[in-house]
């Protein structure tokens, strides 16, 4: 099988000093339904937030203003659109609980809750070429998940790709359906993404995480391996 390669453009580097994107690569994995320790899990991780931060303060958090802060260098407003860790903070700050749609889906959603960073997976068994994140030139396709509606990035847009399909919007807004992470998914990468004043020692500490949920849960075997600006391209071999 000839497998696919992953990259960051060295304009993001140039752009976000300190960027670093951990990435958990996993083969053979079973998915499926969370079992209820799991789902205990996604509770606590919920409760962490709570006990962290208060709702009208979120926007100050460090770990969630670096976000707000590199959507709106790019030219989207932060407060329409939320990175992903920061939508999921304000529902469980609002009480509401995440629902458990399945196990990778969850541990990457228990991970982005722990440790207020984004993280989250894509199904590479689906994959027909090599992936990137990088700016868009808005000529790229986007179908958002649950939808059926095509739409184009906006010239400069952080987007994550395969070829001209866009897989994630606005870095870590929103997620397409090509390479959702779904019950028969057999092989994922996660990526697991840190701004300053979030260290790459912990960026490894949650992918270290990641990669223990996944073997304890799903089986299968997994790496670890980082995308920075002295590494912008990693292999997605097992």
């Amino acid at each position: 099988m000839d497998h696919s390669s992953y990259s960051i453009s060295p304009d993001i580097f140039a752009r976000f000093p300190g960027y670093v994107r951990g990435v958990v690569i996993a083969h053979e994995v079973g998915n499926g339904p969370s079992p209820a320790e799991l789902v205990q899990m996604l509770r606590e991780a919920e409760e962490s937030v709570r006990a962290r931060v208060n709702l009208d303060q979120i926007a100050e958090e460090p770990r969630i203003k670096c976000w707000r802060e590199a959507y709106r260098a790019f030219g989207a407003k932060p407060s329409e659109f939320r990175s992903s860790v920061e939508a999921m903070a304000r529902r469980a700050l609002r009480g509401d609980e995440l629902p458990a749609i399945n196990a990778l889906v969850d541990i990457g959603n228990v991970m982005s809750l722990r440790h207020l960073i984004p993280a989250g997976g894509h199904a590479i068994d689906l994959l027909n070429g090599d992936i990137e994140l990088r700016f868009a030139t808005g000529a790229e396709d986007f179908v958002a998940f649950g939808s059926e509606e095509l739409e184009h990035p906006l010239p400069g847009e952080v987007v994550f790709v395969e070829g001209n399909t866009v897989l994630t919007r606005r870095w870590t807004w929103r997620q397409g359906n090509h390479t959702l992470t779904l019950p028969d998914t057999t092989a994922i990468e996660f990526n697991v993404d840190g701004l300053p004043p979030v260290t790459r020692d912990e960026i490894a500490a949650a992918c270290a995480e990641v990669a223990e949920l996944i073997q304890r849960f799903c089986g299968g075997t997994s790496r670890i391996d980082y995308l920075t600006a002295d590494n912008p391209r990693i292999s997605l071999a097992p």
